[in-house]
């Protein structure tokens, strides 16, 4: 039986979302806006997005600076009982917030009350570290010489984040730039309002200061660009293409900012001749079509051993055709749309550039006639060769790239055989090729005999080559980013004497 939607988030009126500036629901001065729409269902308008000004946005940078020094007077601990109280809150409406997850992104409910839980950990975590906020002490080369470091606030800090995890990609940047005592300016993407608001009531409910934590919606081009390129922004934290995060580094470097981008993936799956056939099924599945492929962690390429290519084939293609397709909200669906018109478009693109370039598909490769959503088949293809366009760039979309290889030293150079670095898997119950694989392996994360997905709160998060760019997020990194080192000298002699002239 169909369930019902989620409710209209919290504070949109007249089917309008309302930015969030110096502790107030404003509406937008542009009177442009775009609509929010249900990618399972397009006649389902849920509300419309502003395109915000570039004075509005500077409004918000302007709230977030005059709101630091207070907020950085606060003591760590109590800023993290802010973050605590947004927890508790979190579990109250972690149903709400999945269904309008579900609603407007198009993930299966059961992946967006993961989503909403992988939130409330991250939230914990970095409640607690408000207590935790550690530098120090180290010995002097000078008698009766104190010597320490401190971690202290940036100042006005930008979050840009992407519609994919509308939840929790936003809350691992908000929450450690919070409880290290910076004030936030947060650009949403368009595509998923509701969520970015459903978060920012959540800290305005917890208690914390007006002008503390801005919202400001819009474009990239306009608020995006405003909240990187402002001299009073201290810190950049960006996710999203590869593109727009070189054009965020360069921008926030022409005023000596800090950034951190973690951009996009093409992430492999090695298995090799001794695996588990079965567990590594099923991990390559879930990672290249849980959240319809539309994450930066998707399993994209498998790698096969050619001693048991055909067997591993024949069995993936029986379970992906047992993937059922549809609205997140109907009971037996495993895989929800694309996210809008725009994937939907590109994953058909990408799909047709496979057909054209040779590679063969062996399941799906075609839209999906369901309602009027978004939908495309979960689509593998073999015969794949790394020079093919499947198998080197970003679909973020349900394709899969099957290529085979002789032995372990061709699956590292296929594996490493992309300009990105993100995560990877290998399949295999060798341990000298675990090790092996993890010294060699071009990634940031490294996972053995299960998928590529997944992150904790207390574990760096981020990829190298075209993937990262900065410092890692999430863990102890992703708090460090937001603070500035500070080295301390107290001499306690009382008198006078020469010091060291470096």
């Amino acid at each position: 039986m169909r369930r019902q939607p989620g409710k209209i988030a919290v504070g949109v009126q007249a089917g309008r979302y309302k930015n969030f500036v110096n502790g107030q629901w404003v509406d937008s001065a542009s009177g442009k806006s775009v609509p929010n729409i249900n990618p399972a269902n397009t006649d389902d308008i849920i509300g419309h997005a502003p395109q915000s000004t570039r004075e509005e946005a500077q409004a918000a940078v302007a709230a977030a600076t005059a709101a630091f020094p207070a907020w950085r007077a606060v003591s760590a601990p109590q800023r993290g009982r802010v973050l605590a109280k947004a927890v508790q809150l979190c579990y109250e409406r972690k149903e709400e917030i999945a269904r309008t997850m579900t609603r407007e992104e198009g993930k299966i409910i059961g992946e967006a009350r993961g989503e909403v839980q992988k939130s409330v950990n991250l939230l914990e975590y970095y409640a607690g570290q408000g207590f935790r906020i550690e530098g120090r002490t180290y010995p002097s080369e000078m008698p009766n010489t104190f010597v320490y470091t401190i971690r202290q606030a940036l100042g006005v800090v930008s979050c840009i984040t992407p519609w994919n995890f509308p939840l929790c990609v936003p809350v691992w940047k908000i929450a450690p730039a919070l409880v290290t005592g910076n004030t936030v300016v947060f650009k949403a993407a368009s595509s998923t309002p509701g969520c970015a608001e459903a978060l920012v009531k959540l800290f305005e409910d917890a208690g914390l200061p007006k002008g503390v934590l801005n919202l400001v919606y819009g474009s990239g081009s306009v608020i995006g660009d405003e909240f990187v390129s402002n001299p009073a922004i201290r810190a950049v934290s960006f996710t999203g293409s590869c593109e727009v995060g070189g054009e965020v580094a360069k921008q926030a470097a022409a005023h000596l900012a800090k950034v951190t981008c973690e951009m996009g993936g093409k992430n492999p799956v090695v298995v090799m001749d001794d695996a588990d056939l079965d567990l590594a099924i099923e991990g390559t599945v879930q990672g290249a079509f849980g959240s319809t492929g539309q994450r930066c962690t998707a399993t994209s390429r498998v790698i096969l051993h050619k001693a048991i290519a055909e067997k591993f084939v024949e069995k993936l293609i029986e379970r992906v055709q047992k993937i059922k397709v549809g609205d997140g909200f109907e009971d037996g669906v495993n895989m929800g749309p694309a996210v809008d018109k725009v994937q939907f478009q590109t994953d058909l693109r990408y799909i047709e550039i496979a057909k054209k370039e040779g590679c063969r598909c062996i399941t799906g490769g075609s839209a999906l006639s369901i309602g009027k959503g978004y939908f495309v088949a979960p689509t593998v293809f073999d015969g794949v060769t790394p020079d093919k366009t499947i198998a080197q760039e970003e679909v973020f979309g349900p394709v899969l790239a099957v290529l085979r290889v002789n032995d372990f030293d061709e699956a590292m150079k296929v594996a490493n055989g992309t300009k990105f670095g993100h995560t990877c898997s290998l399949y295999t119950g060798d341990a000298n090729l675990v090790m092996r694989f993890i010294d060699r392996i071009e990634a940031g994360m490294v996972h053995i005999n299960q998928p590529t997905i997944g992150g904790e709160a207390q574990l760096p998060f981020g990829g190298i080559k075209a993937t990262g760019y900065g410092q890692r997020e999430m863990s102890e990194e992703g708090l460090n980013f937001f603070t500035e080192l500070k080295t301390v000298f107290y001499d306690y002699t009382g008198t006078k004497r020469q010091t060291n002239i470096y």
